[in-house]
């Protein structure tokens, strides 16, 4: 299978023309030209799932499109989305920010969708979605320090809970380094499928890998690429795996060496 995972900016573009005429300005303008773009690669890699994160449901910035449904009716995929904002949060009586949301597309062998949310932090969206074989969580973790380790507190109850082999995937903002995760890999039994720790961001110079796709046991990952693609500021990752058969949980957690072992004799 193939995984793509893809922080889009809402098609809105990069380059000098995007703080024009002030900072920020180019959030409130999204591009035909740049949402194709992102259409066509995604289409050329040919991908099983996509994981999707600042996606526009269709505001004024869009012309009331919808750019998961657009990409997915273009790929043939199904989709799913939701607003990134938890419900009754002033963000979701915002004109443009309440139709700001992360989606995944996907082929016909879908088994279920669920959405869960975050206690603490702005963006709260966890999207599962259960194929035959596995569950794949969608994540875009918060800007803050202190919020991504709560965050990824509640995420790790979600993924030892689940009964397939599980990946985590999504824009993690590990401002600070991969060192954040150590802990909830550990935890989790997930390791990444970036093992040359490939950057993700800036796209134009990556220098900080803030993307991730994370997989735990019973998935054997075959292929890992950071493609050189401008359309955002994140580039995206192709991930290529494949599930072992006989595997029934969906986590097993690292062993800790011998010295390491809270029940050894004295």
């Amino acid at each position: 299978m193939r995984l793509l995972v893809y922080n889009i900016r809402y098609a809105t573009g990069t380059g000098p023309a995007f703080h024009l005429p002030v900072p920020g300005a180019g959030y409130l303008r999204s591009n035909r030209r740049v949402l194709n773009g992102i259409t066509e690669f995604i289409r050329g890699e040919q991908p099983d799932v996509v994981g999707l994160l600042e996606v526009d449901t269709g505001s004024i910035r869009t012309g009331m499109v919808n750019q998961a449904e657009h990409i997915a009716r273009e790929l043939g995929h199904y989709s799913t989305f939701q607003c990134k904002y938890r419900s009754g949060s002033i963000n979701t009586f915002m004109p443009i920010v309440r139709k700001q949301a992360n989606a995944f597309l996907s082929g016909p062998n879908v088994a279920g969708e669920r959405f869960h949310y975050f206690d603490t932090g702005i963006k709260r969206l966890i999207i599962e979605l259960e194929l035959n074989d596995l569950c794949i969580f969608l994540v875009h973790l918060s800007v803050k320090f202190r919020h991504r380790q709560y965050q990824l507190r509640s995420l790790h109850d979600l993924v030892v809970q689940s009964a397939k082999p599980a990946i985590v995937a999504g824009d993690f903002n590990t401002f600070w380094g991969t060192h954040e995760l150590y802990l909830f890999m550990r935890a989790t039994g997930l390791r990444t499928a970036n093992t040359a720790g490939l950057p993700s961001f800036p796209a134009r110079v990556p220098r900080i890998e803030l993307d991730f796709i994370l997989v735990s046991a019973g998935i054997e990952v075959t292929g890992f690429r950071v493609p050189d693609v401008r359309f955002s500021d994140h580039r995206p990752l192709v991930c290529d795996f494949q599930v072992r058969s006989g595997r029934g949980a969906g986590t097993e957690k690292a062993a800790l060496p011998a010295a390491e072992s809270l029940n050894h004799e004295q």
